[in-house]
């Protein structure tokens, strides 16, 4: 059965994207059948598997594949359309055998509107009654045509109705997070904003309107997998003094509030699960900055941990360090993949 996995932080800038593209580069890399689903409007997953450089380049690619597409998948219900939702024919990421990108849209939060009224009005409104389980089963179809193990869903920066849906219709879900002040306070709204995601999401998975539906609003309790720590300074191989207050700060805030409020209503694995695997109590991994790597792993659309000496371009005691950085980043992706994949059998 595929498992999907939400990775998912209202705050910006804490590299869901990159996290995304690495975790699920590393779990294909086992064996694994994995599926990348670009659901961000600004569409940088795509462009970054893709090699697309802007609107004008993603505007294109458009025009030239018209039907592979997260908006286009989700076309026939959202523009009450005669043909039903079919699978979306995926793109291969190159490099990496078993993994593929389902593109996301530029004009994909044209259909936000129109979500937030379903979810909040489908009890009485007939006609809308298809949009909050269509997402859902547009993965599911799309999955089933690649046999895929796990989906693995990039979400945009924000608490919309697009991202209510995804994450409770998810199986489990992540929080990527920077060790900085607004980090910390998104743990505090997080905790607020998930509790009630699920009051609607149970409510919803109870509606008779609902469940009836051409596209059935699934059943399921998502579950919160961990946090990830990312983007930050190293000294002597260790995060600097003011980052590590930071990363302390999300690590009590996830203990002491974000997780209690999770236990109570169901969307958190069982106890015994956390903590195993050398994981530090949620937090599933702490990543320092990528510096130059990043720019270059953009340019190949490849992870940096597999970037060959002729893409590093470097020499002597530079590409030495780099390589060693290298190494460093392909044990972190692989010690994280083995316990997302670990928590998630």
């Amino acid at each position: 059965m595929t498992k999907r996995i939400a990775l998912f932080n209202h705050k910006g800038g804490v590299s869901k994207t990159t996290t995304t593209f690495h975790l699920g580069w590393q779990i294909a890399s086992t064996g694994k059948r994995v599926i990348l689903v670009d659901a961000d409007p600004q569409s940088n997953l795509t462009g970054l598997i893709l090699g697309y450089k802007g609107p004008s380049e993603l505007e294109e690619f458009y025009r030239n594949e018209p039907s592979r597409n997260l908006m286009a998948g989700l076309a026939p219900a959202f523009e009450s359309k005669p043909s039903p939702i079919r699978a979306i024919e995926c793109f291969p990421v190159t490099g990496q055998e078993g993994l593929f990108l389902l593109p996301g849209h530029l004009g994909l939060s044209e259909y936000e509107v129109t979500l937030g009224i379903a979810q909040e009005l489908s009890g009485s409104i007939q006609t809308l009654q298809n949009l909050p389980g269509s997402i859902s089963d547009l993965f599911a179809k799309t999955a089933k045509e690649i046999e895929a193990d796990y989906i693995m869903i990039d979400m945009n920066p924000s608490l919309s109705s697009f991202n209510q849906n995804l994450l409770m219709t998810s199986d489990y879900f992540i929080v990527p997070t920077t060790p900085d002040y607004y980090s910390v306070m998104a743990i505090d709204s997080l905790t607020k904003v998930i509790p009630a995601w699920n009051t609607w999401s149970k409510k919803a998975q109870e509606l008779p309107v609902l469940q009836k539906a051409t596209y059935p609003f699934p059943r399921v309790t998502t579950k919160f997998i961990g946090t990830i720590i990312q983007n930050f300074r190293l000294r002597g191989g260790e995060p600097t003094e003011g980052f590590q207050q930071w990363i302390d700060q999300i690590n009590g805030k996830v203990a002491e509030q974000l997780f209690p409020a999770l236990n109570k209503i169901d969307m958190v694995l069982p106890a015994d699960r956390y903590g195993t695997n050398g994981m530090s109590g949620y937090c599933l991994a702490t990543i320092s900055d990528f510096n130059s790597l990043i720019a270059k792993s953009q340019e190949y659309q490849t992870p940096i941990y597999a970037l060959t000496d002729r893409q590093i371009d470097q020499g002597g005691a530079a590409l030495d360090n780099t390589k060693g950085s290298q190494t460093k980043f392909r044990e972190i992706f692989q010690e994280l993949g083995d316990k997302v994949v670990q928590l998630t059998s």
